[in-house]
């Protein structure tokens, strides 16, 4: 494995080529493929369930009573655990066929039903079909010329009266970022209430130095 800021640069050189072509989404692949097993080697992998998440889920009255919730972009697998073991029917998909066969190998006995699937296919195949969608970060690590069909995709996932939870890193300006990643404007935020669903809370975590934001929505019965 490549020393860290190396393995970066090169996720981001390929990421940024994959971004020019037909398939953005292609180098996740390669990212988990060439990690050769190392975790240390995908920057994103905690290894642990996202804190905001658990901070989310430890908020209030969270459903008790099997609601289906679907994982974005899963990576090693470790949100999509910790939602099972709170008593959620959890689909997890990656377009990364490595990304799920490892999180089968960490997770060999789980109850989570791990896919490797397309976002624009899987949403147009599961409309609507999930009560809860987690979305950490696949938004912005996909180019700005997906991001409405990006967004649309995810949005078309939550049934009525679901909730979706999405954490973000965040611009402050409408002009194009340079990436990977590319965080998302305010503008594109509201493109989630145009596809019918409400903001409900947002707020921005501490003790990060990232421009991140969690931000809850609720699709209009």
């Amino acid at each position: 494995m490549s020393e860290p800021q190396s393995r970066r640069e090169y996720i981001r050189e390929i990421a940024a080529k994959a971004s020019a072509d037909e398939h953005p989404a292609g180098w996740f692949e390669q990212v988990y493929t060439t990690a050769e097993g190392e975790s240390a080697a995908i920057p994103w992998a905690l290894m642990q369930p996202n804190p905001h998440l658990l901070a989310w889920l430890d908020e209030g009255d969270r459903p008790q009573s099997g609601p289906r919730a679907l994982v974005v972009g899963c990576g090693l697998g470790d949100d999509a655990e910790a939602l099972a073991e709170r008593g959620y029917q959890v689909t997890a998909f990656d377009i990364s066929t490595r990304a799920i066969a490892w999180c089968q190998e960490r997770f060999p006995n789980s109850s989570v039903a791990y896919q490797v699937a397309d976002l624009f296919e899987f949403a147009q195949s599961h409309p609507q079909a999930f009560d809860f969608v987690f979305e950490c970060r696949t938004i912005q690590a996909l180019p700005l010329k997906v991001r409405q069909q990006t967004i649309s995709s995810i949005c078309q996932l939550l049934a009525p009266k679901g909730t979706l939870f999405v954490i973000t890193n965040i611009r402050q300006d409408e002009a194009a970022p340079e990436g990977p990643p590319w965080p998302l404007s305010e503008t594109e935020l509201q493109q989630i209430l145009q596809q019918g669903l409400q903001e409900i809370q947002r707020h921005r975590p501490s003790g990060t130095n990232r421009p991140t934001l969690c931000i809850e929505y609720r699709r209009v019965a």
